[in-house]
């Protein structure tokens, strides 16, 4: 299981650091092709987001890791011409198992800045599409990533992971779409265009919102935010006669004091008729008096109320996370396994063609001396030298497979060349490419 990953990430660095590494789509084919040219690297992918850039390469057997750690530092100081020492501080570094396993958790967003957030799978997806294109992907880190996405799917599918609202943001455009059932064809006004009420403007657009109003005092603010989604925008003055018309607001100005009252609240629930009214205020001071909230069919939270929404989300998520590490902890095993078996696979092949080949020998040598033989004997003797070949091979067989770790694998393997003689040891490169052809 030879894999390498160097990178760094929001958990290693700081975002001026990161920015340092980032690489654009277009960017990408040309440092792939760069890539290529280092030293003792057959296969290489390139992950870059906003919050990590890594290299996974799955280097020649006959390079040790520490000399391929050194090369993809130094070829990424090299991409964005910086000092060594610029780097090393914040540069980690996995290898076989241990990339492995990172790279399932990655995938699976269980180390992402919010846990269990969807746009990492995609990302990951990206990087693969963008190698196989670069002509760096090859059959060992196709089938590593491969079973990083299924591995992915496989945490959505077992677990809860995804479906708990982590940002104040998402939070609220989950509690407007717990209140009206569903998004689909509903309107939202912005008050201010801050950007938390942007991101949940986004958020629910997403989920279906048809039409979106905008109203700042900053008129002009009001016209890009509007632009942003296709809106209207508004003069300030002029959206409490806005109000009847749309089913969730957003409230994020700066004002020191309520811009919606009691009294006002009342006449517009009147206009309203019963149809309900979903108010997100999340200003501080808060834009919508509290008392609001005790009106039949309006429906008032403020930033304090999300943030609760959003620290069980968060517990929730934790315990969720337990699950989706044993996930990737069993998919570990199952890998290195089917890897092993894969290394052994050749060796095997080699074994039993000796053994069959030295049985045939031995039995031509005896032939003459057992004298006229049935069909029916002679497929007995077929099925006992058969038999024979298994029951030797299984020893060796089994010590291959449960070989711990590359090193450990190859060690079983280059002995069992030896000792049965098969002929001069092939390196693991070879065997590996044998194994997968």
């Amino acid at each position: 299981m030879s894999f390498v990953i160097v990178g760094l990430s929001h958990r290693t660095s700081p975002v001026e650091v990161r920015e340092k590494l980032a690489f654009s789509r277009e960017e990408i084919a040309e440092v792939s092709a760069r890539l290529r040219s280092v030293a003792g690297i057959e296969e290489g992918v390139i992950l870059s987001t906003c919050n990590r850039t890594e290299v996974l390469v799955a280097p020649r057997a006959d390079v040790p890791h520490e000399v391929v750690v050194e090369r993809i530092r130094d070829f990424l100081c090299a991409c964005r011409e910086l000092e060594p020492a610029e780097l090393d501080r914040y540069l980690y570094a996995h290898r076989g198992p241990e990339a492995v396993r990172h790279l399932f958790r990655v995938a699976s967003s269980l180390d992402s800045m919010m846990v269990g957030e969807p746009q990492i799978l995609g990302q990951v997806k990206d990087a693969w599409n963008q190698a196989m294109q670069s002509e760096m992907l090859g059959p060992r880190l196709d089938q590593l990533l491969q079973r990083a996405f299924a591995v992915a799917k496989r945490v959505r599918a077992s677990t809860q992971i995804a479906r708990n609202p982590v940002s104040i943001s998402y939070a609220a455009a989950d509690l407007a779409t717990r209140i009206f059932g569903s998004l689909a064809g509903r309107s939202v006004m912005m008050l201010g265009a801050g950007k938390m009420a942007d991101l949940a403007a986004r958020h629910l657009i997403t989920g279906g919102v048809r039409s979106v109003t905008v109203a700042s005092r900053t008129f002009h603010h009001a016209q890009e935010l509007a632009a942003r989604y296709n809106g209207v925008p508004v003069t300030f003055d002029r959206f409490l006669q806005h109000l009847p018309k749309v089913d969730i607001v957003l409230s994020s100005t700066t004002s020191p004091h309520y811009i919606l009252g009691l009294d006002e609240a009342q006449r517009l629930m009147r206009q309203r008729r019963g149809r309900p009214i979903f108010f997100i205020d999340i200003a501080v001071p808060r834009d919508i008096d509290p008392a609001c909230n005790k009106l039949d069919n309006l429906y008032l939270y403020d930033i304090d109320d999300l943030q609760k929404v959003v620290d069980t989300g968060l517990e929730d998520r934790r315990r969720e996370a337990v699950l989706a590490e044993a996930i990737v902890e069993e998919e570990l095993t199952s890998f290195q396994a089917r890897d092993r078996a894969r290394e052994a696979s050749p060796t095997i092949v080699a074994l039993r063609e000796k053994l069959r080949a030295t049985a045939r020998e031995e039995l031509r040598r005896y032939r003459g001396r057992l004298g006229p033989l049935s069909p029916k004997q002679e497929a007995v003797i077929d099925e006992m030298v058969e038999s024979l070949v298994n029951k030797v091979l299984h020893g060796p067989t089994r010590e291959m497979k449960r070989a711990a770790g590359p090193e450990a694998a190859r060690r079983v393997i280059d002995l069992v060349w030896r000792m049965f003689d098969l002929e001069e040891a092939p390196d693991s490169r070879e065997r590996s490419e044998r194994s997968e052809t």
